[in-house]
C-alpha cells in the first residue's frame, strides 16, 4: 500500500517519526504544501519562510537520496488542504498519509478536517508524536488537568525520562525507485521578500548543518551554559531555535546530544547541561499548554482576568520600540539585532517584551505580533508562551510587581557594552558605564544621533502597578 508522507514543520529524514512509519509501512511518496494566505494569517516571517524553502531544498536532496519523490502542491490557507490531500492520494492511489502531530488551534483543525475528508475515501491519516518527548494529555496533575506550574510539569517529565527515555529512530533506507519525479521547488514565495544575503548566511539550511551546530554547542559551550547564557555578546546560547521550530532537529536528538557530554545524566553532573534540558522542556511546556488552554492560540490571555488591562493605544511609542529607537540602549540594541538577523537573544526577548508590556503599557499581542513577522525562529508556542510571562497575563508567568530594569538588565548582563557598541555604533564612544544610559550624562539633547528616554522608568513602572493593581478582585 503506497504511503503519503506530509511534511510540515519536520524538514529532515533523520529521526522522523511520520517518514519512518511510512518507510516501514510501504512505498512512499513526499508531499509539501505551499500555503502563503495560511502563512500571512499566522503572521509569519519572510525570513522563516525563506528558511523553510531552502530546508525544503535540502530535504528533497536528502529524499532523492531514499528514493522518496517530494511533490509540492499549492493549498493557500489550510481550508484548501482536505481537497488538496485527497485529490493527490486519488492521483497516486495511496492508501494512508503519514503525519507528525502538530499543536495550534487551526493545526488542530486542519488535520481533522484532512483525517475526515480522508476517510470518506477509505484513506487513513495516521499521526505520530515527534517534536515533544511526551503527548500533551499524558503527563497530568494528580487532579487529571494540565499543568499550569512549569516546576510541576517538570519534575514529572524527569520520572518519565528516566523511566523511559525517548530513543532516536535508526537511519532511514533507500526504497526501491518509484519513477515518479520530484517537482521543481520555489525559491520564493509571493508576499515574502528574499531576507538579505547577510540574514541568510548566520543560518545555514540543512540537517548537516544542523546536526554540526548541535555538536559544536554540546561540546564547546554546553558545560558553560548555565553561566555564559544571559551574556548576548557571548556566543553562550545554541541557536538551534530555528532549527526546531522549523523541524530540521528533532528535541530528541538534541537530547540524546546533551546526555552524551553528560554521561547519561539528567538532574545532575554538569551544570550546563541541566540547565539547557530545562530550556528544552519549557518549549514543551508551552506546547502542552497550548493544547490543554487552545485559548492562548486565539490571541487570548492565559490568565482571564487580564483581559481587562488598560492597555495604552500608542502607535508612535510601538513604533519607536519596532524600530529601536525608544532612547533604552539595551531595547534599542535587540530590536536591531532582530531586524538584521532575525533572531533575538532569550535574555533580551525578556528585556524589551517587559520594557513593552510595562514601562510603555502597550497590549503584550502587539509584541507578540511583531516578533512573529521577523523572527526566523518563529514557534506559536514559545512566542506567545515567553510574551504572556514577560507580560503576566500567562501560565507561571512573572509576577506584574516583578518589572525588569533595562538599565539594570544592560549593565549586569553587558558590564562592558560589547553587545551595545555592535548594534549602536552612534554610542559606540562612551564610557563602559555612561553606555547603558546616555540620558544621565544629562543636557537637554542627550547624545546626539540617539533618541532621549520614551519614558521615565520609574514612572512608568508605578503606572504598570497601578494598572494591575486595578484588576484585583475583577473576574472575566
Amino acid at each position: 500500500m503506497r504511503q503519503l508522507m506530509w511534511f510540515r514543520t519536520d524538514l529532515r529524514v533523520q529521526d522522523n517519526t511520520a517518514l519512518h512509519a511510512a518507510l516501514t509501512t510501504g512505498p512512499t511518496i513526499a508531499l509539501y504544501l505551499i500555503s502563503p494566505g495560511q502563512w500571512r494569517a499566522h503572521d509569519d516571517a519572510p525570513a522563516k519562510v525563506d528558511f523553510w524553502l531552502r530546508n525544503l531544498a535540502e530535504l528533497a536532496w536528502a529524499l532523492g537520496r531514499l528514493n522518496v519523490p517530494l511533490l509540492i502542491r499549492q493549498a493557500d490557507t489550510w481550508a484548501d488542504a482536505p481537497g488538496v490531500v485527497r485529490d493527490l492520494c486519488h492521483e497516486l492511489d495511496i492508501g494512508s498519509v503519514q503525519v507528525n502531530e502538530e499543536y495550534g488551534v487551526n493545526e488542530t483543525r486542519r488535520d481533522r478536517a484532512v483525517a475526515e475528508r480522508l476517510a470518506a475515501h477509505g484513506i487513513v491519516l495516521r499521526s505520530h508524536i515527534d517534536q515533544l518527548f511526551f503527548r500533551p494529555g499524558s503527563v497530568l496533575s494528580q487532579s487529571g488537568s494540565y499543568f499550569q506550574v512549569y516546576s510541576q510539569f517538570r519534575k514529572i517529565c524527569y520520572q518519565r525520562l528516566h523511566t523511559a527515555l525517548p530513543s532516536c529512530l535508526p537511519p532511514p533506507r533507500a526504497q526501491e525507485a518509484l519513477g515518479i519525479p520530484s517537482d521543481t521547488l520555489p525559491a520564493a514565495v509571493d508576499g515574502f521578500p528574499v531576507p538579505s544575503e547577510s540574514l541568510r548566511r548566520l543560518w545555514p539550511a540543512g540537517e548537516e548543518a544542523a546536526l554540526e551546530r548541535l555538536e559544536a554547542f554540546a561540546l564547546e559551550e554546553l558545560w558553560c551554559y548555565e553561566k555564559r547564557r544571559d551574556f548576548p555578546a557571548q556566543p553562550g546560547t545554541s541557536q538551534l531555535s530555528p532549527y526546531l521550530a522549523a523541524g530540521v532537529l528533532s528535541p530528541r536528538q538534541c537530547l540524546h546530544a546533551a546526555l552524551r557530554n553528560n554521561q547519561g545524566e539528567f538532574d545532575s553532573g554538569s551544570p550546563g547541561v541541566v540547565c539547557w534540558i530545562n530550556e528544552l522542556l519549557w518549549r514543551e511546556f508551552y506546547k502542552h499548554i497550548l493544547v490543554g488552554f487552545p485559548r492562548v492560540s486565539q490571541h487570548r490571555p492565559f490568565r482571564r482576568e487580564t483581559e481587562a488591562l488598560a492597555w495604552r493605544n500608542a502607535p508612535e511609542e510601538l513604533e519607536a520600540w519596532q524600530q529601536g529607537r525608544t532612547g533604552i540602549p539595551i531595547v534599542d540594541a535587540a530590536m536591531r539585532q532582530l531586524l538584521a538577523t532575525g533572531w533575538m537573544h532569550n535574555r533580551l526577548r525578556m528585556v524589551v517584551a517587559m520594557f513593552l508590556t510595562k514601562n510603555l503599557l502597550i497590549d503584550w499581542r502587539e509584541g507578540e505580533r511583531w516578533f512573529m513577522r521577523h523572527l526566523i525562529d518563529g514557534d506559536l508556542a514559545a512566542n506567545n508562551g515567553g510574551w504572556q510571562w514577560s507580560a503576566s497575563t500567562g501560565t507561571d508567568a512573572a509576577p506584574y510587581f516583578r518589572i525588569f530594569n533595562p538599565v539594570s538588565q544592560s549593565r549586569k548582563f553587558d558590564p562592558d557594552g560589547h553587545f551595545l557598541r555592535h548594534w549602536l555604533p552612534e554610542l559606540a564612544h562612551l564610557g563602559d558605564r555612561d553606555i547603558h544610559n546616555p540620558a544621565g550624562l544629562g543636557g537637554l539633547f542627550g547624545v546626539e544621533g540617539y533618541p532621549t528616554p520614551l519614558v521615565d522608568l520609574s514612572a512608568s513602572r508605578e503606572r504598570a502597578l497601578a494598572a494591575f493593581r486595578d484588576l484585583a478582585g475583577r473576574e472575566v
